[in-house]
Parts: structure tokens; C-alpha cells; sequence
């Protein structure tokens, strides 16, 4: 909380796939209160949220106009959202951030941007068990994106036992949101990324320079999901089981059996859904412990990346870091873990 026990006032722009996640996740917070949310859209999401008595603010002239036509109140305009929130999280599409970012840094409103947005853009790159401290009262961060953020969270796991010398993975990602998918995508073909190597490696470095780390992509025919598949060269010859216990001491990265019928991307989020998670959504990073094997320094693993949800924890954290409500990284991992049930999972048998 802030000053005199204050709760955080939240601001959410746009409500798409992360948005709509961000502003339940907000809600779920004993130190965090919605102010508000803004889009352009008058679509069924945004109508389902003024049925909830959210503030709803114009994210631009032209929304004014058909929140109007679509009967939809506002109570004000983006720079009015700013100026009432204690912290802006920003989930618009790519490059719309960066513009946006102009007018909070003149309100003055402590911002955070998504992963797609360029690094500069905030000047520092959020990851909670990597970079919580740095972003601890700055006015912007950069909650990195879904693979890099597992890339950051698995290599930081062994990065933190003194195991991780070099890592190179490749990326299969999904052609596109689920949600989406009647829009586009792919189908019958498999298509590399144009770029070698894929920009996620770089990507993770802006969080933790030290390491050392390459990657290739593949866009894949479906939605659900990504699939990483890792080799690590380690720094000493290691057993299995250390590998395992180095994975398990992170509470954002949940292991795994696939001898347990857990064997691919849909029975994981089916196993969400029966756990009770909304949405189906896979916070963690699922690594699978059966298919994990290591021959002295060498060690190969696979995991699953929920792309529309990882990133919900890590912007939590932020809130918090950005606003200064919380300066210990272990304390606010806690609490957002706890609010959204990280932990409670015992998938490995």
C-alpha cells in the first residue's frame, strides 16, 4: 500500500488478452484497487465491464465517439485515467505504448509497458526474480515478454546454483491468440522466424547481460501455447535430481510429469481448468521432469510458455516496485503468488 495505507490505484489501457487479466489480477490484491480501465473498443468486453460499475475512459477521441454510439458512459479521457491512477499498466498493441508513454511521463504517472515495445522505451526490463530491485520507485518498466520471461526465469534457476555456462533453445510458437484465431494464422506449414538467431536471446540479456544465450523460432499451427526445447552446457558435471531441485526452488516454474498423461500443451491447460484456474491460465512456467536429462555438463530440457498469462504475476510485482509500496522482492512475489494461487500445484508425480 502507499502512504497512510492507501491502496495502489491501478490504470489499465487496453483490454485485450493481458489487459482483461491485469485488471482481474488487480482486483485480486489486498494492496491494489482498479481506478479504471481505457480502450478504443465498444465491443462485448468492454460492455460486460460497465455492467461491473468499472470506470471506463476513452483511450482516444475516436472512442469517445463510439463508446457514445454504442451507449457506453465514460468518465474521462486517458490523460484523466493517468492522472488518477497511482500507476499505469499499458497493454496495447505494439508501439501504441510508446506513444502513450509521452503523455503519463508529463502527467507525471509511473508506467509500465508490454515486451513487445522496445526496451528504451521504459529504459529498464522487468523480470520479478531477476530485476525487481532496479525497478524499485523508477518511472517506468518493461514487463518483458512471455519466452523471454521463461527464458529469464529457467536460465536464472541455474544461473543461481552456480550451474549455467551457455544455453541455446528453440522456440515453437503459436500462430496466434486462441481468441483470434477466426482472424488469421497459419495452417498445413511450419515457418521459421526471418531473423537468425530469434530475437529472444538478446531479449532476455536486457534483464540479466550475463547471459549467455541464443535462440532460434518456429512458428507452429496452433494457439494454445509455445514449446521451448533447451540445450545448457553446464559449469560442472551435475545428477538429475540437482537439476530438478535447482528448477523447483523457483515458485514460477511448476514441474511437470507427462508420464501422468500431462504429455502435451492441451492436457496442461485442461489441467488448469480443473485445478480452477480462470481462463485456464498457466502463470508458471510447466517443465516437463520426465523428459529432463542431463550426461555430465550437458543438459536438455523441454517447457510450456502460456502466452497470455505468464506475464500476469510479473506485472503485479511491478505495480509494486514501480510505486514504491514494496521494496523486498521476496515479500511482493509472496503476495501475488498467494492472491493467485502459484504454489498450490503438485503436478510432478
Amino acid at each position: 500500500m502507499t502512504g497512510n495505507n492507501r491502496k495502489i490505484g491501478v490504470g489499465v489501457v487496453g483490454y485485450g488478452v493481458i489487459g482483461r487479466r491485469v485488471a482481474s489480477a488487480v482486483e485480486q490484491q489486498a494492496d491494489m484497487s482498479l481506478t479504471g480501465v481505457a480502450d478504443i473498443a465498444a465491443d462485448w468486453r468492454i460492455a460486460r465491464l460497465a455492467q461491473q460499475d468499472v470506470d471506463l475512459y476513452s483511450a482516444s477521441p475516436t472512442a469517445t465517439s463510439n463508446y457514445g454510439d454504442a451507449g457506453v458512459k465514460v468518465v474521462g479521457t486517458l490523460e484523466n485515467l493517468a492522472e488518477e491512477s497511482d500507476v499505469i499498466v499499458d497493454c496495447t498493441p505494439k508501439g501504441i505504448g510508446a506513444e502513450n508513454a509521452e503523455l503519463y511521463r508529463r502527467v507525471g504517472c509511473p508506467f509500465i509497458i508490454q515486451g513487445g515495445e522496445r526496451h528504451e522505451v521504459a529504459g529498464h526490463s522487468f523480470v520479478a526474480e531477476t530485476s525487481y530491485e532496479g525497478a524499485v520507485g523508477r518511472e517506468a518498466t518493461r514487463v518483458v515478454s512471455c519466452n523471454t520471461m521463461s527464458i529469464v526465469r529457467t536460465l536464472g534457476a541455474l544461473k543461481r546454483v552456480g550451474l549455467l555456462k551457455r544455453a541455446r533453445g528453440t522456440l515453437m510458437r503459436r500462430a496466434t491468440d486462441p481468441w483470434e484465431s477466426h482472424l488469421g494464422g497459419i495452417m498445413n506449414t511450419l515457418v521459421p522466424e526471418p531473423i537468425v538467431p530469434s530475437h529472444q536471446g538478446p531479449d532476455a540479456r536486457l534483464v540479466d547481460p550475463d547471459l549467455d544465450v541464443v535462440t532460434m523460432a518456429v512458428k507452429v499451427p496452433e494457439t494454445l501455447a509455445h514449446l521451448h526445447s533447451w540445450y545448457v552446457d553446464l559449469t560442472r558435471p551435475a545428477s538429475r535430481e540437482e537439476i530438478l531441485e535447482a528448477f523447483a526452488s523457483s515458485t514460477r516454474i511448476l514441474l511437470i510429469n507427462g508420464r501422468s498423461g500431462l504429455s502435451a500443451l492441451n492436457s496442461v491447460k485442461e489441467a488448469m481448468a480443473m485445478h480452477g484456474r480462470p481462463n485456464s491460465d498457466l502463470y508458471e512456467v510447466a517443465l516437463w521432469s520426465n523428459i529432463l536429462s542431463v550426461e555430465g555438463t550437458e543438459l536438455c530440457y523441454n517447457y510450456m510458455v502460456d502466452n497470455q498469462a505468464i506475464v500476469i504475476p510479473e506485472t503485479i510485482d511491478a505495480i509494486r516496485a514501480l510505486s514504491s509500496a514494496e521494496s523486498e522482492r521476496a515479500v511482493s512475489m509472496a503476495l501475488t503468488e498467494q492472491s493467485l494461487g502459484i504454489g498450490e500445484l503438485n503436478l510432478a508425480q
